[in-house]
């Protein structure tokens, strides 16, 4: 998380966002389904209380997936989501490998 102070006299604002070793996971899949010819693009957005990492189709497009970080959620339902195009979650908890495997599932249904 970094540290970010807009204007002197100000406290600081924490941005949340995703670290390298959850950055490495997301990634992996993420090469897999662009092999396979799934997805094509993504975007990374850190903001004040949730990380997105959005996969899309095309550029031009609504992100198919959301890969959301919500460390507030930490304690309660686990701080990581799966977010489909329609805005249901798909899978939600605390480990990320273990929440990102539904779409390792998709991509078993693409190469067969």
């Amino acid at each position: 998380m970094n540290k970010l102070t807009p204007f002197p006299g100000q406290k600081s604002l924490q941005v949340i966002s995703f670290d390298r070793k959850e950055l490495a996971v997301i990634l992996s899949i993420y090469g897999k389904m662009v092999a396979a010819g799934e997805w094509r693009d993504y975007g990374i957005s850190a903001l004040y209380d949730v990380a997105v990492f959005s996969i899309f189709r095309r550029t031009a497009e609504n992100p198919l997936y959301r890969i959301e970080k919500r460390p507030k959620l930490r304690n309660k339902q686990g701080e990581y989501a799966v977010i489909g195009m329609n805005g249901q979650v798909l899978k939600r908890g605390h480990d990320l490998k273990k929440v990102i495997h539904i779409l390792e599932r998709k991509l078993i249904r693409s190469v067969v």
